[in-house]
């Protein structure tokens, strides 16, 4: 592992947190996707964030992991700037796993949070993908892409106005 993290420390809580830099990096939302494509078996993911430049540079990252995870050839619809209820929305709409992002900013400390969810909206925990991802990560095993015809792709997805006003 080119940049090690403590797994036990980092991948908790329905996916990860820790503080940027030093708990966390950008190379652990290319594993997490990677993982989640993986684990879930899926070829469909949806993510967002609340917004905060940080979040979004890691759902970038986490997106580049789902679409290069093994054979999947994963389509990621990437929401951008939504609520955490707006994502599990769009996840069922997709029939799909999704990931939402915040970060949290006490002075010059960044704590990065990475919240995975199944296809039925469910948080992961121990025993529903969590610890299988927690694992690969671990024992330096993240998927990485078969052949550039396994390569998915990301599509930025605009959810429909909840209020009926057109986009």
């Amino acid at each position: 592992m080119l940049n090690p993290i403590d797994p036990a420390a980092v991948i908790r809580d329905g996916g990860a947190v820790g503080q940027y830099p030093g708990q966390i990096h950008e190379g652990v939302g290319w594993w997490l996707g990677a993982c989640l494509v993986v684990t879930a078996k899926t070829s469909r993911l949806a993510v967002a964030h609340d917004g905060n430049l940080l979040s979004d540079h890691f759902a970038g990252r986490l997106c580049q992991g789902a679409i290069n995870a093994q054979h999947y050839a994963c389509t990621v619809r990437l929401l951008g700037k939504q609520s955490e209820e707006e994502l599990l929305a769009e996840a069922s709409a997709f029939q799909a796993p999704g990931a939402w992002l915040s970060t949290e900013t006490t002075g010059d400390v960044h704590t990065v949070r990475i919240r995975l969810y199944t296809a039925q909206g469910v948080l992961l925990d121990e025993t529903n993908g969590l610890a299988a991802i927690r694992d690969l990560i671990a024992q330096d095993r993240v998927p990485r892409p078969v052949n550039s015809n396994a390569k998915g792709e990301i599509v930025w997805w605009h959810p429909a106005p909840t209020d009926g006003a057109r986009p």
